[in-house]
């Protein structure tokens, strides 16, 4: 399962105060953030962007983002905002 949760996360600080979270970008660009309860590891990129893997229900997956969203959350640097489809348009249209 992945998901985005639309902002730039400081990767560093989140590995440094969460025991839970290693983050070695020498090796890997991605933190990983592994859960106990219910059993599972989330693959966090300072993008924002999550891959979760593990959980072996629906319900499940969505008690791990929910929990890992909030402690995360802590380490938002900036929000992305998305373009909305409307917008896409008018600027190809502009384009041509």
């Amino acid at each position: 399962m992945s998901a985005d949760l639309h902002a730039v996360i400081d990767l560093y600080s989140l590995s440094r105060d969460v025991k839970a979270v290693d983050y070695e970008p020498e090796q890997f660009p991605g933190a990983i953030f592994k859960i106990a309860e219910p059993k599972a590891v989330i693959i966090l990129f300072k993008n924002g962007k999550m891959i979760c893997t593990g959980a072996n229900t629906e319900a499940n997956i969505k008690k791990v983002l929910e929990y890992a969203s909030k402690i995360i959350s802590k380490y938002v640097i900036e929000l992305v905002t998305t373009p909305k489809s409307s917008e896409v348009k008018k600027q190809a249209a502009e384009a041509k």
